[in-house]
């Protein structure tokens, strides 16, 4: 039988500004550790710490931009574009645009705050 999310549960984000996370699928929202979905709204201006998770990361921007910096550079990711982050690849993801950003990220497995692994603020 399919299992209906009757609505998100709302997740603790990091980073310098406040950011809102709606976890649709996920450990938190729905018990699931193989994969989480999340709705990603953030600020202009959002700086979240860097981190190398042990998770995929499949995101899509639905509206703004999101810099996702790495080692050796950084992508900017607007509106209708995606990008893959892989586990273990150390990244930092900020919104720097007035308006910021809004964004879906899908982590396989799911994301968890004991694996992914960010570095202090």
């Amino acid at each position: 039988m399919p299992t209906l999310i009757e609505g998100p549960t709302r997740m603790e984000a990091a980073g310098s500004k406040p950011k809102l996370i709606d976890e649709y699928v996920g450990h938190a929202s729905s018990g699931d550790g193989a994969v989480s979905v999340a709705h990603m709204r953030s600020p202009g201006g959002w700086v979240e710490p860097g981190q190398a998770p042990e998770f995929d990361e499949f995101t899509v921007v639905l509206r703004g931009l999101l810099r996702v910096e790495y080692h050796g550079g950084a992508l900017d990711v607007r509106a209708g574009q995606a990008v893959i982050t892989r586990r273990g690849e150390w990244v930092r993801y900020s919104t720097p645009e007035p308006d910021g950003a809004e964004y879906i990220a899908v982590c396989q497995p799911a994301f968890s705050p004991e694996t992914v692994h960010r570095e202090r603020e």
